[in-house]
């Protein structure tokens, strides 16, 4: 009876649109905005740390690399509850209460005026916005995780066992709103971290939070409401919690009966045999197999992952100047979804039927070798990279060193002599062409052979020797000692006029006397309007600026026009090696992806009972969480300094794992679940087939389930 009404329940409650239930819809829209929300603040995550958090780029990977770790460790907990307690219906709910909090929290993390009183941007206590984000980030994750093995799953079940083929579309729709979600917010987010906004006009880190939060808080309003045509089916208890207590007790009893006076039996798990099964163990026992093979699996998630931390602070070093568009470094991640819906196809419709004709035998496990080979040779692309940067890097002092620059603010040339060194010209109005590097703690400075003055030197440092139109009053100024952040161009003006000269552009306005230097402003990657006013000038000045240059621009009087009386010292080259370049790596690392992880989710699926795919879905998962923690302790231990030895270090590790994966899957031997399932049932013996040709055996016996197909988790 109860199974009779409830059935009547559901008829009455089913709403079909086009043959589908009108339920789905709101599963379909929820996914869409929840993984907006996820991946539009992963993208910005890692310039947040870097940049309002001022953490060094191995911090900032150690915790992006951590919170990831956390989203693929909760989905376990999540199915937990779900199939044991609560049901999906209400963990969703439940969790995304949670998600929504933790979004909120972190975009209230990044809003400085909360600690900040001087409003140019800066939190006066970072500690309390670290304690927030941190506290935000942890919601996410267990909201995210947590969510994560229930909704799909959720979905399917709103289909009646004759609507094959619509549950097998919806999951396509599924996986689409998924990459669809994710490709949009990476485009979206970076763009909206980019402005400026505020009274410090500072990039917009709340803003860049906070649409995803408000898209997260959309995502449960749309799944609350259509919660009255849902079927809620009833907690059924967990797979994963049977398995774990089949093999515990397994690994028990055979501890109790490790004496030699009992006899061996033919595998570990037929200890479970006093209370559990035979099928039960048999399953087991294939898992088991399956989960053997993704014991080298981190290694690839080590590297992959990699996208959304050290590729992104590559970015920030490089110019993202595309002619009509600018592209943001964070925004490069989205290279990797739309080769996904390019990849995908093409490998399954073009490269894999050439290799078949071919009659290779590229069975999957051998497709799993060549993706993490690939991924291997993507990090030796981005390592090639980092070094073509490396060298537009300027070289500043190290600690017991100083460089200085010497800048003629007079109308004719100068004779400089610095201690016992050989004298050089300066021109007039000119600098001299690099900074020059000195190991003492003074340095003696002769003006046209004049008397010697004494300067101090900043150990560490970098600065400008100002040759002023009295040698008298010659001084130092000091320089920026890193490239300025963000991309964003850091300038500064010398007054090289006999009166007053006031400079402005929006809020930025300096008075400078005669000989005197403005403070550092930053300007953005583009063209900017300086107007400038002085007794005997009232004009405008523009310059087109790129990434992560430092100018001093000196106010002559060699001519009345503004384009040629202002000299542009460049103190800072901009970046010049291209975003372009990046591709490469992505088209390399995001083809391993689709050849790794597709593969990898069909194999397991084909080789594992049907009703143990959760149990497989969340070892898998748990080799991405393994994987970040590897770059985690690798960022952490902080043992390689340049980063291009870094990316080497990763791809020969990935390397050695492929070869040992390489061997473990020739020696591996396929299986048929629904044939040994079979037998098990029927009460055959359950010996493998020794005729069975090691990683040859052909795969077209095996149905795979091409709703399984997804890259975006």
């Amino acid at each position: 009876m109860p199974e009779k009404e409830n059935e009547e329940k559901r008829a009455k409650h089913k709403v079909e649109v086009c043959g589908y239930p009108l339920s789905i819809f709101f599963i379909v829209i929820n996914e869409f905005c929840e993984r907006f929300s996820y991946y539009g603040m992963k993208a910005v995550l890692v310039l947040y740390f870097k940049y309002f958090l001022k953490w060094d780029d191995d911090l900032a990977t150690s915790i992006y690399h951590t919170f990831v770790a956390l989203c693929y460790l909760t989905p376990v907990l999540g199915a937990i509850v779900a199939d044991s307690w609560l049901g999906k219906f209400k963990t969703i709910i439940y969790l995304s209460i949670v998600y929504t909090i933790g979004q909120l929290v972190i975009s209230v993390s990044s809003i400085s005026d909360i600690t900040g009183t001087n409003s140019d941007g800066t939190p006066n206590d970072v500690t309390v916005h670290v304690i927030l984000s941190m506290l935000g980030l942890s919601l996410i994750a267990l909201g995210t995780g947590g969510i994560k093995p229930c909704v799909a799953a959720f979905g399917g079940d709103q289909f009646q066992d004759h609507q094959e083929k619509q549950r097998s579309a919806f999951f396509s729709i599924f996986y689409l709103s998924i990459n669809a979600g994710s490709l949009l917010s990476t485009i979206i987010t970076p763009t909206l971290r980019a402005t400026e906004c505020g009274s410090s006009h500072q990039q917009c880190y709340p803003l860049a939070f906070g649409v995803p939060a408000a898209l997260m808080l959309v995502a449960l309003i749309v799944f609350i409401a259509g919660s009255g045509m849902y079927d809620k089916p009833a907690p059924q208890g967990n797979i994963i919690l049977q398995v774990c207590k089949c093999i515990g007790f397994a690994l028990k009893n055979r501890f109790k009966h490790r004496s030699s006076e009992y006899p061996e039996r033919e595998h570990w798990m037929d200890w479970a045999s006093e209370k559990y099964d035979k099928l039960l163990i048999g399953q087991v026992k294939m898992v088991l197999k399956v989960l053997f093979l993704y014991i080298p699996l981190p290694m690839f998630w080590a590297l992959f992952d990699q996208q959304g931390s050290r590729w992104t602070l590559q970015a920030t070093t490089m110019d993202g100047n595309f002619g009509a568009i600018t592209i943001q470094p964070d925004q490069m991640q989205t290279v990797n979804p739309i080769l996904i819906l390019v990849m995908v196809p093409v490998m399954d419709n073009v490269v894999y039927p050439i290799i078949k004709k071919c009659h290779l035998n590229f069975t999957p496990l051998r497709r799993m070798t060549v993706g993490m080979f690939l991924a291997a040779l993507a990090f030796i692309a981005a390592a090639l990279l980092q070094i073509q940067i490396d060298k537009t890097m300027p070289t500043f002092p190290s600690s017991s060193e100083s460089q200085v620059k010497f800048l003629n603010l007079r109308d004719s040339p100068v004779s400089v002599k610095v201690n016992d060194m050989e004298a050089f010209q300066t021109k007039p109005f000119e600098a001299t062409a690099d900074f020059l590097t000195y190991d003492t703690g003074n340095i003696s400075v002769a003006l046209n052979m004049d008397i010697p003055q004494t300067f101090a030197l900043r150990k560490g440092q970098r600065q400008t020797f100002l040759i002023t139109p009295n040698f008298q009053k010659s001084y130092m100024i000091n320089d920026l000692n890193s490239k300025p952040d963000q991309g964003k161009n850091e300038i500064r003006f010398v007054n090289g006029l006999a009166t007053k000269v006031t400079v402005s552009k929006g809020d930025f306005l300096e008075v400078m006397e005669p000989a005197g230097v403005s403070n550092y402003t930053l300007v953005s990657q583009g063209k900017s309007t300086f107007t400038i006013t002085s007794e005997r000038m009232n004009c405008t000045y523009s310059k087109d600026f790129g990434f992560g240059s430092s100018y001093t621009f000196l106010i002559s009087s060699k001519s009345s026009s503004c384009q040629e009386t202002i000299v542009a010292v460049e103190d800072i080259e901009p970046n010049s090696v291209h975003m372009a370049w990046l591709i490469p790596q992505y088209f390399i690392l995001t083809t391993g992806e689709v050849v790794f992880s597709v593969t990898g989710l069909e194999f397991s699926y084909s080789q594992a009972p049907s009703n143990m795919k959760s149990v497989l879905q969340a070892g898998w998962l748990f080799t991405v969480a393994v994987g970040n923690i590897i770059v985690l302790i690798v960022a952490e231990a902080g043992a390689v300094s340049e980063q291009w030895a870094e990316y080497v270090l990763f791809a020969c590790l990935l390397m050695l794992v492929c070869v040992i994966f390489a061997i473990m899957g020739y020696f591996y031997i396929y299986v048929d679940p629904v044939e040994i399932e079979a037998k098990l049932l029927s009460g055959e013996d359950d010996e493998k087939d020794k005729n069975k040709e090691k990683d040859g055996w052909h795969m077209d016996s095996i149905e795979l389930n091409n709703d399984e197909k997804k890259t975006k988790i």
